[in-house]
């Protein structure tokens, strides 16, 4: 989806995807410098290393989840939340199968200057 153009209605629990592996990312509004976006996560998460360039701050909405956020574990039941700041090394190491983990995820660009 492109940068906010009116009112557009959505349901974050709706046409889910079902990924065999790792996650499907799905973007729901861009804004100025945000982005949220909509992940679902199948229960075999891919080993990646995130170090984004951008602040995340992320919710669980549904299932269980363990992150690694600059080494240290993070369990996550539905509601708990974290923010990221950027260049912050983490992973996803745990996602539960059922329910599926489902995310909401707020990315803020830094801007320069």
């Amino acid at each position: 989806m492109s940068d906010f153009d009116g009112i557009i209605p959505g349901n974050l629990f709706a046409a889910l995807p079902t990924p065999s592996d790792g996650e499907a990312f799905e973007a729901i509004l861009r804004c100025r410098n945000v982005r949220l976006e909509r992940i679902v996560s199948s229960d075999r998460p891919e080993p990646t290393l995130y170090d984004q360039a951008a602040d995340e701050w992320v919710c669980l909405l549904q299932g269980e989840a363990e992150l690694r956020v600059e080494g240290q574990a993070m369990c996550l039941k539905p509601g708990d939340h974290c923010f990221i700041p950027a260049h912050t090394p983490h992973r996803v190491v745990r996602t539960s199968a059922d329910p599926p983990c489902i995310w909401l995820a707020v990315h803020i660009e830094r801007h320069s200057g």
